[in-house]
């Protein structure tokens, strides 16, 4: 690749909301519902809050990370700043399983929603034909694909709003269990449904992933990303409590479109507006996986462009711009995966990811702190240390709760991590 090649720097900070919220939104759709087959509805509510609060937090210090080292590596860059090397390639390969093993679990719920649609349709094969559609359309150019995940997100926030109205006449808070006692509580229960309560809010972060395509990274990073968290917060608030309020959370615990069939339980099956939602529903999980693929084609491109992955993964198209070769390797390993995998294993495996690589995320922040005091930050996380230090020990409890979760497929990320870590250190010193 030439050196002067560069992508194109077209993003403002409405953009940026955009696939802050549109990366996210399809987790408030589907996949948190999971939670309430390990844990009742306080149980499950605590395990959100808890994650709520550390995302907020985390937020803060990574919008000054992003803003101050505006790279499309992300997590991986501001890793290789602070740590070093292999500390780079391990947040870099922590942030691909979670931005590699999220589209298929999205794609699956896509199709699922569609035959919920069209029966005739079978999901399984509806979710691979939109997977590779969303795929196409990320390889046209990031102008074009940050204005179609604005548009599809806003049409997928408008969705959940419309759910929002349809429930509120049937709401009753009385129908919600009474408060437990601390000590009724299964704390078991709590930290095995942590990693569906993440997934409100997994995926975030990828807004950093297009950081070399913003305009004014030190003024619209902040803004975009601080508008985003607010936006998800919001949702994922009303929706877990008026969904509580209107069915038993158990019946629809398991299910990978509960929305839909919330509103066709109250609504009954011969009404329109289940259907409605429905088809306005595709557009969450359509902007959710669109703006996954643009992430984790950012970071493949990223770390091949830092020699972690091998070099033609870091090779822009003519004229759009856009890392092909990475776009498409990720979206083949994500068909591969969807494959094998059903929709609550992905998730955790995804979240396994994230976790990882929120504790090096933050322990690159402080590193950064002290080791480079001068460095220009246009933003800066208020109250440090305490802030961050609370996020690294809420940090700590959700990677372990994930851990405690899945522990063969913790054990199994770990693994691979190890082989591809030292498969590119032979190489180095091979060179």
């Amino acid at each position: 690749m030439k050196e002067d090649q560069k992508m194109h720097k077209v993003l403002h900070s409405v953009h940026l909301w955009g696939i802050a919220v549109g990366l996210v939104i399809s987790g408030d759709y589907f996949g948190w519902n999971f939670g309430w087959s390990k844990a009742s509805f306080w149980e499950f509510g605590f395990a959100v809050v808890l994650v709520a609060t550390f995302y907020v937090l985390f937020a803060l210090c990574f919008i000054e990370l992003a803003a101050s080292i505006p790279q499309s590596g992300g997590p991986s860059a501001y890793a290789k700043r602070a740590l070093g090397d292999l500390f780079g390639l391990v947040t870099g390969y922590l942030v691909l399983v979670e931005f590699l093993l999220a589209p298929p679990a999205i794609a699956s719920a896509l199709g699922g929603y569609i035959h919920f649609l069209f029966p005739i349709i079978p999901a399984f094969g509806a979710g691979i034909v939109m997977f590779c559609l969303l795929l196409l359309i990320n390889l046209t150019g990031i102008k074009q694909t940050a204005r179609f995940e604005l548009l599809v997100t806003l049409v997928a926030v408008f969705g959940l709003l419309l759910y929002l109205a349809f429930l509120t006449p049937h709401v009753s808070f009385e129908k919600l269990p009474n408060l437990p006692n601390v000590h009724s509580i299964v704390w078991s229960s709590v930290f095995l449904s942590i990693p569906f309560a993440i997934w409100f809010f997994l995926a975030v972060e990828g807004v950093a992933l297009a950081a070399e395509e913003v305009r004014n990274p030190a003024r619209d990073i902040p803004i975009g990303y601080t508008a985003g968290i607010f936006t998800l917060l919001c949702l994922a608030g009303f929706i877990f409590v008026f969904t509580a309020a209107v069915v038993d959370t158990k019946e629809i615990s398991e299910l990978d479109y509960p929305l839909s069939y919330v509103l066709q339980k109250l609504y009954g099956k011969d009404q329109i507006w289940p259907f409605v939602f429905t088809f306005i529903g595709l557009f969450g999980l359509v902007a959710s996986l669109f703006g996954i693929i643009l992430g984790n084609s950012r970071l493949i491109y990223a770390m091949a462009k830092e020699g972690y992955l091998p070099n033609y993964l870091s090779k822009l198209s003519k004229g759009s711009l856009v890392p092909q070769n990475a776009a498409l390797s990720g979206g083949v390993l994500g068909i591969f995966c969807m494959s094998f995998l059903d929709t609550a294993e992905l998730i955790t495996i995804s979240a396994l990811g994230a976790c990882g690589m929120y504790l090096f995320s933050l322990i690159s922040y402080f590193v950064l702190r002290k080791k480079e005091p001068l460095m220009p930050r246009p933003y800066k996380a208020p109250f440090y240390p305490v802030l961050p230090g609370i996020a690294l020990g809420l940090g700590i409890v959700a990677c372990g709760s994930v851990s405690f979760a899945e522990p063969y497929l913790a054990i199994g990320v770990v693994v691979f991590g190890f082989l591809l870590g030292f498969g590119y250190f032979w190489k180095q010193k091979k060179n």
